[in-house]
């Protein structure tokens, strides 16, 4: 739990308590993956500086004091550690090509990476969760290796420009907000998009459709519900790593 005083809460600070609380919230959830996948954050009043976990903690280990302050040419500016490669080229890339993605959220967590093994990975409007994600996932539609260079960072990139979440076919999945209660809050109920969709298919019966005009409806509620939600979640997973994985702060 952070102890800090309020008048010692900088900017910073508080953005590195945010970005360390998504990290064990994920981990609780179990979408981490070892000691790969890595969320970032722009640095507010540094332009072209982002918080990144370095490479070798765990999710559950991550605190707000062991992120390292990275820049876009891959210079550590404060902390200790090194970054990941596949890190540094999705999240810099990200952070420059598409201004509003002030938070990046790359993970392997298994219903939506498994559903970026089918043939047809789309997402379905098929449950309520589902439709927070309707006209903002994109698809990368082939496996090209690990992000190791320019022009598979940029593929992403592209992807992301018009949408907030991307799946990347036989690899994860890419999310970009505001902020990171908002990263985090997709997140979230993108997996639980994907595991309800792998549960209904495992029934073996048809999949029941929503008709057109009531996912519209739905998907135009969604964004009020988002933008006043956001915040609620993450405030509830702090609660929630406070009782069982403390420390965060630190």
């Amino acid at each position: 739990m952070n102890t800090r005083g309020t008048a010692d809460i900088t900017p910073e600070h508080a953005l590195r308590v945010d970005l360390a609380a998504a990290y064990r919230t994920v981990a609780l959830e179990g979408g981490d993956d070892g000691v790969f996948n890595h969320f970032s954050a722009a640095v507010p009043g540094a332009e072209g500086e982002f918080l990144l976990k370095p490479f070798g903690p765990l999710f559950e280990e991550v605190t707000a004091s062991g992120l390292i302050r990275v820049d876009l040419a891959g210079r550590i500016v404060a902390g200790q550690g090194m970054w990941e490669p596949t890190a540094f080229h999705i999240h810099a890339r990200i952070h420059a090509g598409v201004p509003r993605a002030r938070c990046v959220m790359h993970t392997h967590m298994p219903y939506a990476t498994a559903l970026t093994s089918l043939a047809d990975m789309r997402i379905l409007p098929i449950t309520q969760s589902a439709m927070r994600f309707v006209g903002r996932v994109g698809y990368l539609e082939e496996y090209e290796g690990l992000v190791l260079d320019e022009d598979a960072a940029l593929r992403l990139v592209a992807a992301h420009r018009d949408h907030d979440v991307v799946l990347m076919a036989n690899h994860g999945v890419s999310v970009i907000g505001r902020d990171v209660a908002a990263c985090l809050y997709d997140l979230h109920y993108l997996e639980i998009a994907a595991r309800d969709q792998y549960l209904a298919r495992t029934m073996g019966a048809p999949l029941r459709s929503v008709a057109p005009d009531v996912v519209a409806r739905a998907v135009g509620q969604m964004v009020t519900e988002r933008e006043t939600s956001a915040a609620v979640h993450l405030a509830a997973m702090k609660r929630r790593l406070d009782r069982l994985l403390p420390g965060y702060a630190a």
